[in-house]
C-alpha cells in the first residue's frame, strides 16, 4: 500500500484519521496492555513505527481484526 499526500495538511489528517498509538488499539479492541503486546509478539499486530515508549498502528489493520467473520 502507498500514499501520496499534497501538501502537510493532508499527512496530519492521515495521521489523526488512520493512525493509532496502543491506547488506540486498547480501546479498539476492547483489550488490555498486555494483550496488545501479546498479539505484537504472535505476530498478530504489526506496529509501523516503535520507539521505546510507543508503538503506532493503521487503523485499518485494526478493525480488520475486529471485522465479523463472513
Amino acid at each position: 500500500m502507498s500514499w501520496v499526500f499534497k501538501n502537510r495538511e493532508e499527512l496530519e489528517r492521515f495521521m489523526i484519521d488512520e493512525v493509532v498509538n496502543t491506547a488506540g488499539v486498547m480501546e479498539l479492541l476492547n483489550c488490555s496492555r498486555q494483550n496488545v503486546f501479546d498479539l505484537i509478539r504472535r505476530g498478530k499486530l504489526k506496529p509501523i513505527k516503535e520507539t521505546p515508549k510507543e508503538r503506532l498502528f493503521l487503523k485499518s489493520d485494526i478493525l480488520e481484526r475486529i471485522k465479523p467473520s463472513e
